[in-house]
């Protein structure tokens, strides 16, 4: 099972709900609120939708440096993937993993990059989120679907992320642009509700991840995301991070729907930036 598009309606997923070889995630989180998003699972969901945790299966442990959310270890994330059913190889084809939460795609991008990442390219967000789900007046659930043994095995495309030593030696370099994708108070250093130092790095644009979605989390038409995108689109690398590395990856997600393919996630983000300050 492939889709020619990283992105899914509400429509097409209740069309293939039962379709084997689609798993479905659900990232809903809220930072602040850490508990909440599995909180909101274990109150309703989609049928045979699993729950994956940021803090808990879309990142590893913090240490010093690195971030708030580094990429998680290789196998602990398979481990967790295969628990899922999803299969790298099948006789059908990898599994397509289709991820949603309710935060504008803030999270449900996150498993998205993970992914592909770890090689898997079988991966598609949800449209507009849950809301969209409910919207439709689709089925709902509190059922947690049975463990299953998948066979996915990651294959990490290292050069898809980058850290800071890699940051600091290109920030400076002709065409290659660092985008900083937080609200522009938080690029402009007026607020920071989260790390201990305000501002943004050095040369950074400002790309706000919001600008991806409608206020109602549905994604923007496809030549409004390549639009966004024309000054910096003939950059031969665009860096792209926020605070730890969750919410650049909706505009990786923007980047793909644009046709462009050199975007890379610096993981450790802001978080990880302002703790060498």
């Amino acid at each position: 099972m492939t889709v020619s598009h990283p992105v899914v309606s509400a429509a097409w997923l209740h069309d293939h709900l039962n379709d084997p070889q689609v798993v479905v995630v659900d990232c809903r989180f809220a930072l602040m609120q850490p508990d909440l998003g599995k909180q909101q699972y274990q109150t309703s969901h989609i049928p045979g939708a699993y729950y994956l945790d940021l803090n808990r299966d879309l990142s590893s442990p913090v240490n010093q440096h690195g971030g708030r959310h580094p990429v998680p270890d290789p196998e602990n994330f398979a481990a967790k993937l295969r628990a899922m059913g999803v299969n790298s190889e099948s006789p059908n084809g990898p599994t397509l993993v289709v991820a949603y939460d309710n935060s504008r795609l803030a999270f449900a991008s996150r498993l998205w990059w993970l992914l592909r990442y770890f090689g898997h390219s079988h991966v598609a967000v949800l449209d507009g989120g849950f809301a969209a789900w409910q919207a439709a007046s689709y089925p709902v659930t509190v059922d947690v679907p049975p463990p299953q043994a998948g066979n996915f095995a990651p294959q990490p495309q290292l050069e898809q992320v980058v850290d800071i030593n890699v940051v600091k030696a290109r920030q400076d370099t002709p065409n290659v642009v660092l985008v900083d994708s937080r609200e522009g108070d938080r690029y402009r250093g007026e607020r920071e509700p989260i790390d201990p130092v305000a501002g943004h790095i050095p040369g950074a644009v400002n790309y706000p991840w919001q600008e991806v979605t409608n206020e109602q989390g549905y994604l923007r038409p496809t030549v409004e995301q390549r639009d966004r995108w024309t000054e910096v689109a003939s950059a031969e690398e665009i860096l792209v991070y926020c605070g730890s590395g969750v919410t650049a990856c909706v505009n990786l997600l923007s980047l793909e729907l644009a046709g462009i393919d050199q975007g890379k996630l610096y993981a450790g983000s802001w978080s990880d930036w302002c703790s060498y300050l």
